[in-house]
């Protein structure tokens, strides 16, 4: 066990910080900056603004925006689509509105489950770390299976030889030095960030006659077939509104991962400022995204196209594809593969990322073995590596019945109802730290980033995440729908989360956390560290630094 107290310290200096005038005073932290005090990690700030915000559009745009939006649409069509979008967008902007502000005033390592363990009780961060850690590691194998489907859309080399370069690239670019996982990053989101700009624009000129086939779209498909789906054979209102709510499982995956952008929290050189930044202009920007690209696919594709639910795995499912197809333009196709394919293996490899700093964050909190927080000479956790790492492989399980689109349909389901978990923990922590303030008598003011219309919005967040995990498997339920397989891909998650919780509880006896008990003063970063930012000067630069 690590000595985690300063040689120097009494106990009263790990007591929350005495606040004499409102404000929260940050120059005396330095003494509490050792290692396991706040979640103190022995990572290094090699992550810059640039790398952090690109983080968040690489956790954003994936599969679920090329590929899930398809199978959203035929359930819900193009009105139930848009609407889904917007309003799981909305719970997002609540969540990042939350946890930005507890990622920049306490950007320490893994961020997650310390907030929880910090401000609500250990058993909570404990069974965070557990739910959505697992979900991140075991998400893995799915992107690489993945991606070794998206290939067979060109060739029919075995998918044991792309699975195997895929994990291999992944292993190594998390093992090496942080700052080249944030290159790999930036990359592979401009990529992904170019294509579905261009896809926009691709998808403006088919729905306005542009195309080779010279068909005005507008709003036909809005009319016919409509622009409701009767779900499941019902009619009327409740069969619309049953096929609008089976979309927010689909418009969750595609945001969640947005969330991971403070996950780097602990390893951005300028946190007070990075953080702030990509919270506010990642969240609008993805938000956009996926909002015009709703409105977008629902005019170029009608619901009731037999490919948006081929199961094919790969980009002809897509309903970008579908539509250029159906346009008469040829090569895009595969160009929209190629982009599916790099936002497969770039998921891949944030998940290697993500589980690792959770399971370092877990052992920084005493829930892990110490071995789990060692860095390597680059200042990567490469035990934690190793062991989010080691789940990879489990993707060539794929190869044998059910194939990688049974798989990722079951890592959809799963990773979704983690991800939401995840979201309506992180508003619970943020709720209980707003009261924290409160009584403490905190001025937030001082901070570097208020989240806005608090605690407002962490409640929204809360209820919002809550209603979409309680009713995500509804369709289980209707009359002729049961499916034992089904209802435990849909629920599974619930008892993971639920059963880590009581066994800390149990046999840790943690204690709910008082307001008045709350730490305000660990695990703070000195803004004298920062390494000097010239402020961009030409019009392209300052062009630039507002876009990212």
């Amino acid at each position: 066990m690590v000595d985690v107290t300063p040689a120097n310290s009494s106990e009263k200096d790990l007591k929350p910080a005495s606040v004499q005038d409102g404000s929260f005073d940050t120059e005396d932290q330095g003494l509490l900056e050792v290692y396991g005090v706040g979640g103190v990690g022995r990572t290094k700030r090699r992550l810059t603004a640039r790398h952090v915000t690109f983080l968040g559009f690489g956790g954003g745009i994936g599969t679920g925006l090329f590929l899930g939006t398809g199978s959203a649409l035929a359930k819900a069509g193009p009105a139930g689509l848009l609407l889904a979008y917007i309003i799981v967008g909305a719970i997002l902007w609540c969540v990042m509105e939350s946890i930005g502000e507890l990622a920049s005033l306490i950007p320490q390592a893994g961020t997650f489950p310390h907030f929880a363990t910090r401000f609500v009780d250990p058993a909570l961060g404990f069974t965070l770390a557990i739910s959505y850690g697992y979900c991140y590691t075991v998400s893995i194998a799915s992107e690489v299976s993945a991606a070794a489907l998206l290939v067979s859309f060109w060739s029919d080399i075995t998918p044991a030889v792309t699975i195997t370069v895929g994990l291999v690239l992944i292993f190594i670019i998390n093992i090496v030095s942080v700052r080249y996982y944030g290159d790999s990053e930036v990359v592979a989101s401009s990529i992904k960030v170019l294509c579905f700009i261009g896809l926009i624009f691709v998808s403006l000129v088919i729905t306005l006659g542009g195309a080779p086939n010279h068909d005005r779209i507008g709003f036909r498909y809005w009319k016919d077939p409509g622009a409701w789906t009767d779900y499941n054979g019902i009619t009327g209102p409740t069969g619309h509104f049953l096929g609008f709510f089976s979309a927010f499982i689909n418009a969750s995956f595609s945001f969640i991962g947005v969330e991971t952008v403070v996950i780097a929290a602990g390893e951005t050189a300028n946190p007070h400022r990075s953080i702030p930044k990509a919270t506010r202009r990642v969240t609008y920007r993805i938000m956009f995204f996926y909002v015009i690209g709703a409105l977008l696919i629902g005019m170029i594709v009608p619901y009731d196209n037999e490919q948006l639910s081929n199961g094919s795995g790969n980009a002809s499912a897509s309903p970008f594809v579908i539509a250029i197809q159906n346009a008469g333009i040829k090569a895009l196709p595969s160009i929209v593969n190629a982009c599916v394919l790099i936002s497969a293996w770039s998921a891949g490899n944030s998940y290697c990322y993500v589980g690792a700093r959770i399971i370092m964050a877990m052992a920084i909190d005493r829930q892990l073995p110490q071995c789990f927080a060692t860095v390597n000479r680059w200042g990567v956790p490469h035990w934690a590596v190793i062991a989010s790492f080691a789940f990879g492989p489990l993707a060539y399980l794929s190869l044998g019945s059910g194939g990688p689109a049974e798989a990722f349909n079951w890592i959809l389901v799963l990773s979704t109802l983690a991800g939401l978990l995840a979201w309506m923990t992180l508003c619970i922590a943020y709720i209980r730290f707003y009261r924290g303030v409160q009584v403490q008598g905190i001025d937030r003011s001082t901070f570097p980033y208020r989240g806005r219309f608090q605690p407002y919005t962490a409640w929204f967040g809360t209820i919002g995440s809550l209603i979409i995990i309680l009713f995500s498997g509804f369709s289980v339920f209707l009359k002729g729908n049961w499916s034992v397989s089904d209802f435990i891909a849909n629920y599974i998650g619930l008892p993971i989360y639920i059963i880590p919780f009581v066994l800390w509880k149990v046999f840790k006896k943690s204690k709910f956390v008082r307001a008045s008990e709350m730490d305000f003063k660990s695990g703070l970063w000195d803004p004298r560290d920062a390494p000097e930012e010239p402020e961009p000067t030409t019009w392209w630069g300052k062009f630039i630094d507002w876009l990212f």
